[in-house]
């Protein structure tokens, strides 16, 4: 797989795709290693892809580990906006056989302490697939712009801008803008960057700016998500809307590497 970008005519379809496409990697990982290594994302625009994705057959999630990517500072688990709550709800608790290893990011003592940890568990080998999205404001996981794109640090504590907070809030998982958490535990640029296989999967209009940017503009940190033009294996999914502002789709869509 190199880096490429499809189009799919609904978010259904499009979260099939990317379901299906991460699943076939996944089993490839588990034939050849014997265990597969993933990470998954979350937020509005990851619904349908987790929805196809933990409705997988075939697949042993017995022998996969999973990570997320980012995880709110000072939000109880049990909150409706939680990550770790999200994740258990919509997939973890819908796969027919239990997956082996989910490490939650759980930053509610002490955030630094949780990256190291962190840090040591993802470091032990490469992940196979890493589920992804793209913000409103460009970023990868809650690495906002302008990026480090430097750190080795696989996962680090974060300031969140107030375009990322605006759009937590807009799509409606706060009650106001101040209800929405100022710092995050997030997954780097360099970690997302390390996996074998990126599957990128953005829905909907308002993603339309930040999908131009990040897929024509240069690699910059003011756009986080552009650093994915440089991954070798990395796909990006997009339904029309989101689509809608790229000039050089064609190009873009037989694009083999940079």
């Amino acid at each position: 797989m190199a880096f490429s970008v499809s189009i799919f005519e609904t978010k259904q379809e499009l979260g099939a795709n990317a379901s299906a496409m991460g699943a076939a990697r996944i089993r490839t990982a588990l034939r050849h290693n014997g265990a597969a290594r993933i990470v998954l994302p979350t937020g509005a625009s990851q619904f349908e892809m987790l929805r196809h994705l933990a409705r997988e057959t075939n697949l042993d999630w017995s022998r996969v580990a999973a990570f997320h990517l980012d995880e709110y500072i000072g939000l109880p688990r049990d909150h409706g906006a939680s990550f770790r709550r999200y994740l258990k709800e919509r997939f973890v608790d819908r796969l027919a056989v239990p997956i082996g290893v989910f490490h939650y990011i759980n930053p509610d003592e002490d955030p630094q302490a949780e990256c190291e940890r962190l840090n040591t568990l993802i470091a032990e080998d490469r992940i196979d697939v890493a589920f992804i999205g793209i913000g409103e404001n460009g970023h990868l996981a809650f690495n906002d712009p302008p990026a480090d794109f430097e750190t080795e640090a696989p996962y680090l504590v974060v300031s969140l801008d107030e375009a990322c907070r605006r759009q937590q809030w807009a799509e409606g998982w706060f009650s106001s803008l101040e209800a929405v958490p100022r710092e995050a535990v997030s997954m780097s640029v360099r970690q997302i960057m390390k996996a074998k296989v990126i599957l990128c999967s953005v829905p909907d209009a308002r993603k339309a700016t930040a999908v131009r940017d990040a897929l024509e503009g240069p690699v910059t940190r003011e756009v986080p998500a552009s650093i994915l033009q440089r991954h070798p294996a990395c796909h990006v999914l997009l339904d029309p809307p989101a689509a809608s502002k790229l000039s050089r789709l064609e190009k873009r869509m037989r694009l083999s590497s940079r």
